[in-house]
């Protein structure tokens, strides 16, 4: 699949997209809990005849589908198969406002291309702030057995579409970062395989293609800090099923900044990725320069939210260690809390931290004076007596 490849410069398109951004951020979708009654709030903004509700999930709660443009390319885009990944959904109004606007970016994508969106797969698990469905399925785990009325409702809209591509928006976490450097996992993507062989299919190359092309832009903004998702084929997992239904197919994986626990810098690069990926579909995909895909490093699971370095810990016979602390996200009277559990207490000396903290061969203890224990909760440590709180910076509460 050649064609005429995009001749904007990338930073011309960096430029306008993140003036744009400010423009069209949806003011109604903040932090990490997002759910239908969210999202109904902005589509009251679009006119009825854009928004339909192509199904209903195990509770009944409405599937929505919004559409743009009229053009002969096809592009099928849903978030929320996974309740607790919302940063995509939030992205995808963002552009939902600029496909409103008059500027050309967004016209020109709609005048090659019919957007078929659908913002929140999983409501149930949405309002649960679960990765599972009401039935405790992992949706994307079900594009062979179908058993889950959500799976069926992706299935039907697949089939009456018939996409020319797909884009499986995602949110990953923070315990991601790109290969050995060190560095955050900010942004991941995936042309997933089409059969065992991984093999080179053309889809396969057209989605690489596209992905290449975000990644270029990406690195001027978060230089480093792109991921690409190790391809294993499982058929049960819908990007490879559509892709093996020889569909390209993007999944695209949102995840962690510095500091950014509420993601909404990621929610603008995000923005940024989905637009970019629009624009060199609707400009036709040069599949001549896929093998730049694989120049992005694989994702590693290299991180802990917070790592105390060279740490005393009180009853461990005063050896030197590190403690890994991971947040667990708990959903409480319908507010996102984040509780700092300790994972771990050995030497890390592959592992990073999103915060680390130089205990110098000092004395860490829980504010009763007690020994850390691994998965225990801990919001503040003492270390050398100095109270330290381990709660995420910068996140609304």
């Amino acid at each position: 699949m050649i064609t005429f490849v995009n001749q904007l410069d990338s930073t011309m398109d960096l430029e306008q997209l993140d003036s744009l951004y400010s423009l069209v951020k949806a003011p109604e979708l903040f932090g990490r809990y997002i759910t239908n009654s969210d999202i109904e709030k902005c589509l009251e903004k679009f006119p009825k005849s854009m928004i339909s509700t192509i199904g209903y999930s195990v509770e009944k709660r409405p599937i929505y589908c919004v559409k743009f443009g009229h053009g002969p390319i096809k592009i099928l885009l849903w978030s929320q198969m996974h309740g607790n990944e919302s940063t995509t959904t939030k992205a995808l109004f963002d552009c939902f406002n600029l496909f409103e606007t008059k500027n050309k970016i967004p016209n020109s994508i709609l005048e090659t291309c019919t957007l078929c969106v659908v913002p929140i797969l999983n409501p149930d698990g949405a309002i649960r702030y679960t990765r599972i469905n009401a039935n405790g399925i992992d949706l994307n785990r079900d594009a062979q057995d179908l058993s889950q009325p959500e799976s069926n409702v992706l299935r039907k809209v697949f089939e009456s579409f018939q996409p020319n591509y797909c884009l499986n928006l995602h949110g990953q976490r923070t315990i991601y970062g790109v290969g050995d450097t060190g560095i955050s996992a900010t942004m991941s993507f995936l042309s997933p395989s089409q059969d065992e062989a991984r093999s080179l299919t053309p889809g396969r190359k057209c989605a690489m293609a596209v992905i290449a092309s975000i990644n270029e832009l990406l690195q001027k903004v978060i230089p480093g800090g792109i991921g690409r998702y190790d391809d294993s084929f499982n058929l049960n997992c819908v990007g490879d099923t559509f892709q093996n239904f020889g569909v390209p197919t993007l999944l695209f994986e949102s995840g962690h900044y510095p500091k950014d626990y509420d993601r909404e810098e990621v929610r603008r690069l995000t923005f940024i990725a989905i637009i970019k990926a629009l624009q060199v579909i609707s400009e036709g995909v040069d599949d001549s320069n896929y093998q730049d895909y694989f120049k992005i490093p694989e994702n590693s699971k290299s991180f802990y939210d917070i790592i105390i370095r060279n740490a005393r810990v009180l009853g461990t016979d005063n050896e030197i260690a590190d403690i890994a602390i991971q947040y667990k996200e708990v959903l409480k009277k319908d507010t996102l809390k984040f509780e700092p559990v300790v994972e771990a207490i050995v030497k890390l000396n592959e592992f990073y931290g999103h915060k680390e903290i130089d205990a110098k061969g000092g004395l860490v203890k829980t504010t009763d004076n007690m020994g850390l224990k691994t998965s225990c909760e801990n919001d503040f440590v003492l270390v050398n007596n100095r109270k330290i709180l381990l709660l995420p910076e910068n996140y609304s509460v």
